[in-house]
């Protein structure tokens, strides 16, 4: 199964045409605004509205041999411990040796923004090549949970 925290996620195309090409459920999770996809692998699964509701809903579900795709710390570091292959959306791999320290970062930026009003938003535009990053991390992460799943 692979999950994706749906909400402003830029790669769902992406996520499905590796879903259907491995024939595996995907569920997009999000609080609406999502277009339901004609796929019928596809589940598009929408929450009551509420602070990490979409996150919850995954993170009960995740566990070994999934694969989660998120920007979010905090649901990465409950579906790594749960046992899921994790990626970002840039392709980047989530997993016990990295987990700590991009909680960390991610709580200090954190701490930076709410120190300088001044210092918000930011980083680069999403690109081309994140989302070919992305494809062949999304590839390798579901050959990594089938062969898990296995054993």
């Amino acid at each position: 199964m692979i999950y994706v925290d749906a909400d402003a996620c830029p790669v769902k195309d992406e996520a499905e045409r590796v879903a259907t090409r491995h024939g595996l459920r995907l569920a997009l999770v999000s609080n609406g605004g999502l277009r339901p996809s004609r796929n019928p692998l596809v589940d598009t699964v929408i929450v009551p509205e509420g602070p990490d509701v979409a996150d919850q809903w995954i993170a009960d579900r995740a566990s070994k041999g999934d694969v989660v795709v998120t920007a979010d710390m905090p649901l990465a570091a409950r579906c790594v411990e749960a046992g899921a292959q994790v990626l970002r959306h840039d392709g980047s791999t989530l997993d016990v040796r990295n987990i700590g320290q991009q909680l960390a970062m991610r709580d200090l930026m954190a701490d930076l923004r709410a120190s300088d009003p001044f210092r918000q938003g930011g980083g680069r535009a999403f690109s081309k090549a994140d989302r070919s990053r992305f494809l062949d991390a999304l590839e390798r992460a579901v050959r990594k949970a089938q062969q898990e799943a296995r054993t």
